[in-house]
C-alpha cells in the first residue's frame, strides 16, 4: 500500500512537471504569434534582411546578463548550502522556465525552494526575495534618474498632481508596511520584523556583492536592449537613449503583469517611450521581442530539461 502510494506521488509529479513545461511554452508560444504591433512573419522577414555578424554580441549579452543572476543566487545560497555555478545554474534556470507564465514570476519562489530540503525553504524564499528587491532597488535608483532626466528635457512632462498622487502612494505603503510589521505574511512565522531581522544578519560582503551584480545585470540587459535598437536603425544617441531605457525598466517593474495581459501592458510601454523620441513602431516591436527571446525564452529553453529531471530532495 505505501509502495503504491509512493510510486502515485512520483507518477504525479512527472505529471506536474509535464504540465509546467507545456504552460510556460504555451505561454511562449501565444506570446509570439499574437504580437499586435510585430506579427511572427513580418518579424523573420525583417531579420532577414539584417547582417548576421553582431547576433553573437547579442547572445554574448544574453549569456553575460544570466551569468551575472547565476553568480547572485550562488552567492546568496550559499549562505545555506555550498552551491558550485554548475547547481545555481540549474536551479536559477529551472525556476526561471517555471515562473515563466506565472503572475509576476511569482513561480520562481516555489521552483527555487524545491531544490532544497524542507526546513530550510523558508530562508531559501527569503534570499531570492532579497536579491528580488536588491534588482527592484537598482531599477528604482536608475529609473527616478532617467525620470528627472526626461522632466528636465521635457521629454515627458508630469503635472504636480501626479507628483504628489506617487508621492501619497509611497507614504501609504510606508505606512502599512509599519502597522503589518507584526503580522504573519504569506508563511506561518514569518513577519515584515522577522524579515527585517533575517536580512540584518546577512553579511555585509554578501549584501556588497549582492547589489553589485543587480547594478551589473542592470547594465547589461539595458546594453542588449539599446543595441537591438541600433540594430534595428533606431536614430539614438547613448545620452538620448538610456534615461528612456531606464523610465522603460522602471515602469516595467512597477506595472503588475497577469499572465497574458503583460504582453500588451508592457510592450505598450516602450512604444510610448520611444515614440516621444520619433522611434517608429515597428523597430521598438523589433527591439523588444528580440529581447524577449534572448533574456526570457533561450533561458527557458535551457532550463525546461531541469525541470523534469529534479527530484524532490
Amino acid at each position: 500500500m505505501v509502495a503504491l502510494s509512493n510510486k502515485s506521488k512520483q507518477y504525479g509529479l512527472i505529471a506536474l512537471k509535464v504540465l509546467i513545461i507545456c504552460l510556460a511554452f504555451a505561454y511562449i508560444y501565444v506570446r509570439f504569434s499574437r504580437n499586435e504591433s510585430l506579427s511572427p512573419r513580418e518579424f523573420v522577414e525583417i531579420l532577414s534582411n539584417k547582417p548576421w555578424w553582431p547576433i553573437p554580441l547579442f547572445f554574448a549579452l544574453a549569456t553575460l546578463n544570466w551569468i551575472v543572476e547565476i553568480l547572485k543566487w550562488q552567492h546568496l545560497a550559499s549562505s545555506l548550502d555550498r552551491l558550485s555555478f554548475g547547481q545555481a545554474a540549474k536551479q536559477s534556470l529551472a525556476s526561471h522556465t517555471v515562473s515563466l507564465a506565472t503572475p509576476n514570476r511569482i513561480g520562481e519562489y516555489g521552483a527555487k525552494a524545491f531544490f532544497f530540503e524542507k526546513k530550510k525553504r523558508k530562508r531559501v524564499l527569503l534570499l531570492n526575495l532579497y536579491a528580488n528587491l536588491n534588482q527592484m532597488l537598482v531599477t528604482l535608483a536608475f529609473g527616478i534618474v532617467g525620470l528627472i532626466i526626461l522632466i528636465q528635457r521635457k521629454t515627458l512632462s508630469l503635472s504636480l498632481t501626479k507628483i504628489l498622487l506617487l508621492l501619497g502612494i509611497t507614504v501609504i505603503m510606508v505606512i502599512l508596511g509599519y502597522a503589518f510589521k507584526e503580522r504573519e505574511l504569506v508563511l506561518k512565522g514569518l513577519t515584515f520584523s522577522n524579515v527585517s531581522r533575517y536580512y540584518k544578519g546577512l553579511s555585509t560582503s554578501l549584501k556588497v556583492k549582492v547589489f553589485i551584480f543587480s547594478i551589473i545585470r542592470y547594465l547589461t540587459f539595458s546594453t542588449l536592449f539599446y543595441v537591438l535598437l541600433k540594430y534595428f536603425n533606431a536614430p539614438l544617441e547613448l545620452t538620448t537613449a538610456y534615461p528612456l531605457l531606464f523610465v522603460m525598466y522602471l515602469f516595467v517593474s512597477v506595472i503588475p503583469s497577469f499572465l497574458l495581459v503583460d504582453v500588451i501592458i508592457r510592450g505598450g510601454v516602450a512604444l510610448w517611450l520611444f515614440a516621444h523620441v520619433g522611434v517608429n513602431e515597428i523597430t521598438v516591436a523589433c527591439a523588444v521581442m528580440t529581447s524577449w527571446l534572448l533574456n526570457f525564452v533561450f533561458p527557458a529553453l535551457c532550463g525546461s530539461p531541469y525541470v523534469i529531471t529534479q527530484k524532490a530532495p
